[in-house]
């Protein structure tokens, strides 16, 4: 065993890489869930997702070429504010993303269940996967983890091919769709509300929780595998933003597609009651289509698992980060010598998935909770580029993104709203997911004998108690997202925008030049020394 990455990842693959793990089964769900959240609004939750991930993607695009370090998401707390802020952030990011594993290979049996044959018709009861359903899903949870126990090449060649053809089917899903039965009335249908029938507050819901932002969180990928990048100052950025942006316009049209190929019969409950198990399946037949029926079925098996196979490659890689931090034991933080990759953490990541994805047997039931527990993780990204930033000459900065000082408050207020979007009581119900992880936390404490916890509990009580306010705030708030009405609707936004603000400024200004950060420096600037 030894402790280094390989550094076999190229430009191209790290892109396919984003790319494949943003268009998995979000592109097969999410039009439909966003839809029924937001109606034709739809689109404007997929365009404001897109902008909002764009901000807060940026900022860890420049920490991932500060710091090209392998599970780099559920590092940069630690390296700002020790080891509090470390785990909070590293524990909630890697909640999210090991659980989207099990969730990818629901999704892919979820469309299974819809073929013509009477045995995968047992599969699916209309809410949860049965259990030869979930036998199935077991089944492509392993084949994931083979295809990256063996080596980092062979992922990332699996992964670049899978992606391009999950990049052809939406395509020809968008243009066979709108050719054979585009329907413009459905926009403005009267009859179901116009073209907003929900208003605002649907289309800034969906954002949360009908799967776009969890669609959007596999721009995290390039980041988590930047310590196996041949070159991460110049791949990570172009990878994370070059994702985000083609990833982005392939939802809208497919959001956009989605809408005008809806049915009357399927719309006779209006957009709310849209109910489809297999939704681009469903309107493919309704539409005749039997080619791109076959395709869909094919792309549903494709897409999910092309970004099970990564999020199996990068939760691997957040295992070995958390172990550097000195949250999980050793064994965790051992790469094989020969293949270049965490065994020990796909072990107990796979462990993991299975829990899951027997807890959570249907794609909807996680995709909401997944996407309001990164988004703890996402606010300390602005803080972090700019906590590092006021280091000046001590950190080596080959990426510096300009206007930073405007991009990564905007960052953190946008975070902040999607995360009160959610609706109350879920954002309750997602911090104490991430507080529960927090008995671990005190035992690697208490382990340690509580060495600097002093300073690093003074560097992380903004945090702790950003969580508190967003709980309470999302409680008192507008009744739309869930709350008591106390700060109506409008005026929460602006409530949040400034304390928000209140709380970035905390956050840099409680930032400090920690061991970890020194440590992640030096062997930043060796591996960057070494690409020339």
């Amino acid at each position: 065993m030894k402790n280094e990455m390989r550094r076999d990842i190229r430009t191209f693959a790290l892109t396919m890489t984003g790319l494949g793990s943003i268009i998995g089964s979000g592109w097969l769900f999410g039009s439909w869930k966003a839809a029924s959240v937001a109606g034709p609004a739809a689109i404007y939750s997929w365009i404001l997702g897109m902008i909002i991930i764009l901000f807060i993607g940026l900022t860890f695009a420049e920490l991932g070429a500060m710091f090209p370090a392998s599970g780099g998401m559920v590092r940069y707390g630690q390296f700002s504010h020790g080891s509090l802020v470390g785990f909070i952030s590293g524990w909630a990011n890697w909640i999210a993303i090991v659980s989207v594993i099990p969730v990818e290979a629901v999704a892919s049996t979820q469309y299974l269940s819809s073929w013509n044959f009477e045995w995968t018709h047992q599969l699916y009861n209309g809410s949860e996967l049965t259990f030869p359903g979930l036998i199935i899903a077991a089944f492509l949870v392993i084949v994931y983890f083979l295809l990256n126990y063996f080596t980092v090449s062979l992922f990332a060649r699996v992964n670049s091919t899978i992606t391009i053809f999950k990049f052809i089917i939406p395509v020809m899903v968008i243009v066979g769709i709108m050719y054979t039965g585009f329907n413009t009335h459905n926009f403005i249908a009267p009859e179901h509300g116009g073209f907003m029938p929900n208003g605002w507050s649907g289309v800034l819901t969906a954002v949360a929780t009908s799967g776009i932002v969890f669609a959007f969180n596999g721009f995290q990928s390039p980041i988590n595998l930047a310590g196996e990048a041949k070159k991460p100052g110049r791949s990570i950025p172009i990878a994370v933003i070059s994702s985000i942006l083609i990833a982005g316009v392939i939802y809208v049209l497919l959001q956009i597609t989605f809408l005008g190929g809806v049915t009357e019969g399927m719309l006779k409950s209006g957009w709310s009651h849209l109910n489809l198990s297999s939704p681009f399946a469903d309107l493919a037949m309704a539409l005749g289509l039997n080619w791109l029926v076959l395709l869909l079925f094919a792309d549903a098996f494709v897409s999910p698992s092309g970004t099970g196979i990564t999020y199996t490659a990068t939760t691997a890689r957040m295992i070995y980060g958390m172990e550097r931090n000195g949250f999980f034991p050793p064994i965790f933080g051992q790469v094989n010598s020969k293949v270049g990759v965490p065994r020990a953490a796909m072990w107990f990541n796979l462990v993991v998935s299975y829990i899951f994805l027997f807890l959570f047997r249907g794609w909807g039931s996680l995709a909401s909770v997944i996407s309001v527990a990164t988004l703890i993780s996402y606010v300390t990204g602005p803080v972090c580029v700019m906590v590092f930033r006021q280091f000046g000459d001590n950190i080596k900065h080959p990426l510096q993104i300009k206007g930073m000082h405007i991009i990564a408050p905007i960052a953190f207020i946008a975070a902040s709203l999607i995360y009160y979007w959610a609706t109350w009581p879920l954002t309750g119900k997602v911090t104490f997911i991430i507080i529960i992880g927090l008995p671990l936390y005190f035992y690697y404490q208490v382990k340690d004998h509580f060495k600097g916890f002093a300073k690093d509990l003074k560097a992380g009580i903004w945090l702790i108690a950003y969580l508190l306010f967003m709980i309470m705030i999302s409680w008192i708030g507008s009744s739309k997202f869930g709350g008591l009405n106390i700060i109506p609707f409008g005026y929460d936004f602006l409530v949040i925008a400034i304390f928000g603000f209140v709380f970035y400024l905390w956050g840099i200004k409680s930032g400090w030049l920690t061991e970890h950060l020194k440590q992640g420096n030096k062997a930043a600037s060796e591996k960057l020394s070494s690409q020339h």
